[in-house]
């Protein structure tokens, strides 16, 4: 009876020891996941909501006319071809092997870089309906064009196409990389933490289904 009740203790004692463990171990996971958790929570709510995603991811593109008259193409394998026309006028764009790239409908030559005064009037007439957004243009460098509210338009010259960012562009983006744990800038270290973030994640999880689950402890001594 004696030998009963001494067992019965050391393995009562030993279940007890093993939970204050678990409780510890699912405690410290938890405080570790809090800014985790808090982050998610907060980015979650701003992605079901989507305050100001029309504004920032919305199209832009150069303005275009209707074709006044059709360029005869000269005899050459393009894979592809499109004539479009702006407020500088006709543009023949055309697709090989190696992409897109614009051509003279003059003489066919590759026209590599509009000029600046070209590359504003584009603009310029692209954000003329959208002054709210786009304001005025303040500089031009290279094909991107800032403006006076902050935004930056970039030119595509070869696909004659446009994309802008503004600054709640970036404070969107900066909400998705909170939310998916790209914390550190680097791939590799970022790729490191969202593993183990959702590790740590299925471990509460199971820390708390076992301290859920676990069966009460009998005591022997009382039988």
């Amino acid at each position: 009876m004696i030998k009963a009740c001494t067992a019965g203790f050391f393995v009562s004692n030993k279940s007890q020891r093993n939970e204050t463990r678990m409780k510890k171990l699912h405690k410290i996971t938890g405080l570790v996941m809090l800014l985790p958790f808090i982050a998610w929570a907060v980015t979650g709510m701003f992605f079901f909501i989507k305050p100001g995603y029309q504004a920032a991811y919305q199209a832009i593109s150069p303005t275009l006319y209707p074709i006044k008259q059709i360029i005869q193409l000269p005899k050459q394998q393009w894979l592809e071809v499109r004539q479009v026309r702006t407020v500088l006028g006709e543009h023949l764009l055309v697709k090989d092997e190696n992409g897109w790239q614009q051509l003279s409908s003059e003489n066919f030559e590759v026209i590599a870089q509009p000029t600046a005064t070209q590359i504003r009037q584009l603009v310029n007439d692209a954000i003329a309906k959208d002054k709210a957004r786009y304001g005025e243009i303040a500089s031009i460098e290279k094909n991107v064009v800032s403006t006076s509210t902050g935004v930056k338009i970039t030119l595509d010259w070869p696909t004659m196409s446009m994309r802008q960012k503004g600054e709640d562009t970036d404070f969107i983006n900066a909400m998705y990389d909170v939310h998916y744990l790209r914390w550190t800038g680097n791939a590799a270290v970022d790729k490191y933490l969202g593993v183990i973030g959702l590790s740590l994640v299925v471990l509460l999880a199971l820390l708390g289904a076992w301290m859920t689950l676990k069966p009460l402890p009998t005591r022997s001594g009382n039988n």
